[in-house]
């Protein structure tokens, strides 16, 4: 896997299909430029999912969210375009990306992105046999 940024963001299967589950990924470096200013802005960038085939591998998360770092994103465009690269690559149940920026002209932003799969998709998924235990 590389170690510069990349957009390409991995996944691999879910180990546990049948059941419901929340995972959650708190990414505190998130760095990118202000597109009027070109002065830096800081935040973290917090996803919050229920995987139905999909996980995303961490490395390639902290690697995506490194690409951001030298160019011009306001915050909801950030915190929307996340969601939507995450939703592209791994499908989840549901999904929620919040970005917490710290303060620009004294003022605290958060911005909450939110993105649920289709009724009959999320039902279909849990729906499907479980894995037996293996001893």
């Amino acid at each position: 896997m590389p170690t510069q940024p990349s957009r390409g963001l991995v996944t691999f299967p879910n180990p546990e299909p049948g059941r419901d589950y929340l995972i959650r990924h708190e990414c505190p470096e998130y760095t990118a430029v202000c597109p009027v200013t070109g002065q830096p802005d800081f935040g973290t960038i917090v996803v919050s999912y229920v995987p139905d085939r999909l996980c995303v591998e961490l490395k390639s998360l902290k690697l995506y969210l490194w690409s951001f770092r030298n160019e011009g994103h306001y915050f909801e465009q950030a915190t929307n375009l996340i969601l939507d690269d995450l939703v592209r690559a791994m499908r989840p149940r549901r999904i929620t990306v919040v970005g917490r920026f710290n303060v620009r002209g004294g003022i605290w932003t958060t911005v909450v992105a939110r993105w649920e799969a289709p009724a009959g998709r999320a039902r279909r998924a849990r729906g499907r046999a479980r894995r037996p235990v293996r001893s």
